[in-house]
């Protein structure tokens, strides 16, 4: 312990995350994207409608007057929220971490060093797979809030990836 030093680190030198080039997410996901929300609000209508249909005493004039002001709002801030999300989403690998920026109202950046990186899969939605996409989900030492999903990845390349975080991982071992 004689030679114990704790120097202080001048943080005006450190490598600046913000200063990365991120990847956008390929366009063909915003297809994905607004297909997954038709889904959702397709639900939010047809519930109301055959509840209705099942039950017609729970639903009188009022309450479809409330539906029929509430759903449109609804389904426009879901679709305007999934836009900008859509928008700000990116992804960068540099030689020791991977990157990934998100967030509609605040911007996250989550940076993940490969030496916490324990497992990589690659996940083909339905509707992705339609349209040649996939998701890379890396799973790291920290447990499930620092683990990360970047979707909206051409297939080939999401499997390129997953190669090199592989091969990043074995690097490790």
């Amino acid at each position: 312990m004689e030679n114990f030093t704790n120097d202080t680190i001048d943080t005006n030198h450190l490598p600046k995350f913000e200063e990365v080039t991120f990847t956008a997410l390929h366009p063909k996901y915003f297809k994905v994207v607004l297909i997954n929300l038709l889904i959702v609000i397709s639900i939010l209508i047809l519930v109301p409608s055959l509840v209705s249909v099942l039950k017609p005493e729970l639903f009188s004039g009022r309450i479809w007057l409330i539906l029929g002001i509430l759903l449109p709002i609804i389904s426009t801030l879901i679709i305007v929220f999934s836009i900008i999300g859509f928008k700000k989403k990116g992804f960068a690998f540099r030689n020791h971490d991977v990157l990934f920026r998100h967030g509609i109202i605040a911007t996250n950046t989550i940076v993940i060093p490969y030496n916490r990186v324990q497992h990589v899969a690659l996940h083909e939605g339905l509707v992705s797979r339609y349209f040649g996409l996939a998701k890379i989900e890396i799973f790291t030492a920290g447990g499930s809030s620092s683990d990360i999903e970047i979707p909206g990845i051409e297939k080939e390349q999401a499997e390129n990836i997953k190669q090199l975080l592989m091969g990043k991982i074995q690097k490790q071992l």
